[in-house]
Formats: C-alpha cells, structure tokens, sequence
C-alpha cells in the first residue's frame, strides 16, 4: 500500500517517492478515516491538547517536533518556549489556531490536518495576516504522540510578517512569471528540453552575468 510520506521524516532531499495508481489510491481511501472536527484556540499548548482529543491521544512531554525542517526539539516544554519567544520577536500579539478536520491513518499510527493561523500584530506598522499549515501527527501502540512535523512555506510566512506579501504577489505575477514564459518558449523550440541542458544553464546563466558585469565595471 502506498503510504504517505512527508520529507521530514527523512533528511532533506531523500528520495522517498513511491510508485501508485488509481487502484492503490482507492485502497487507501478505504481505510483511512477523515472527519470534521472544529478546535478553535488561543495558543500553542491549548490548540493541541484540544486536537489530540479528537483520537484520544496522549502528549508524554518527550516528542520528536520538526519545524519545517529548520529545527528539531524534543520536549513539548522546549515546543511552548520556542513558540512563545518567536511570536513576539516577530511582533506577533495574539495568535488563534483553528482546525476544522483531520485525515487519520489507523493502520500507519498517522494523524494530519490543516492549521489555520490568525495573527493579530503588537504595532499598527505590521499588518495582521492569516495562515496555513500542514502538520502530521505519528503515535505508538500506547496511543502516545511521538512525533510531530510541521511543514509551511516559510518565505512566504516572513514576507507575510514584513508585510511585503502583496508586493511580492505582484512582483511574480508581473515581472518573474513573463520572464519565465518567455524562456520556457524559447527552451521548448529548440527541441534540446532535458535535465542535462538545464543544468547546463544553471551553470552557464551566473557565469555570463558575472562575465558582463566585469565587462561593464572595465569600461565604466
């Protein structure tokens, strides 16, 4: 059976895709158990005791908490801490955390849900902005939580936090994605479209641009 797989069980780029189809997608539907189920809260601490008792799970302080893969903590003591020092570091006042439903994975001990984030800011320069997470949620035989990880766009979550998320949206939509469309075009003409002669221009696009600024910067 295929089983889902999030990379932070593994170093970053691991390969740990598996081969699937239809088939296998609909036998796993068959044994996994997705539910509404609303927590709406204030604060870390609060929001996962709350989650946990919808699957009448137990929190022993030990845990395996994986940050996006940025950082690993291993009690729920140094998870709280962590939280609380970084929200006001990031001038974030208050922060509600709400779930609406979870998937459940019975026979892989596995729990995962969306965590929807609204922060409201400690000055009225830093604008409030909501957010989403994906957190998985792993248990043993005892029904203890073992692990947790927890994987979001994290540029995205500090362009939101400077307030330049809009400014950042537009800058994409207007000036990067042209200019993508534009060499995606002109690659695909030449017929030449594989990893190797991407890489190749990974390699050859820095070097030529350094080529020319010392070019530029001789003559100036």
């Amino acid at each position: 059976m295929c089983r889902l797989q999030p990379y932070a069980k593994s170093p970053v780029g691991q390969f740990t895709g598996k081969t699937t189809s239809p088939k296998l997608i609909l036998q796993k539907h068959d044994v996994i158990d997705a539910r509404k189920y609303l927590v709406a809260q204030a604060g870390l601490e609060n929001f996962i005791r709350s989650i946990v008792a919808a699957l009448e799970l137990k929190l022993p302080n030990t845990v395996r908490f994986n940050m996006n893969g940025q950082g690993v903590m291993q009690t729920w003591e140094d998870v709280y801490m962590a939280e609380k020092v970084y929200t006001q570091c990031l001038g974030i006042s208050k922060r509600i955390y709400q779930c609406h439903a979870y998937t459940h994975e019975p026979q892989n001990k596995l729990a995962y849900f969306i965590l929807e984030e609204h922060n409201e800011r400690s000055s009225r320069l830093l604008p409030g902005f909501d957010f989403y997470v994906l957190v998985f949620c792993y248990y043993n035989d005892k029904k203890e939580v073992t692990a947790v990880d927890v994987q979001y766009d994290q540029m995205s979550f500090f362009l939101h936090c400077m307030g330049l998320a809009q400014a950042h949206a537009w800058f994409v939509e207007h000036v990067i994605t042209r200019i993508a469309i534009t060499w995606a075009k002109a690659f695909h003409m030449t017929g030449l479209v594989n990893p190797f002669t991407f890489s190749l221009q990974l390699i050859l696009f820095p070097v030529l641009l350094m080529y020319c600024c010392g070019v530029l910067s001789t003559t100036a």
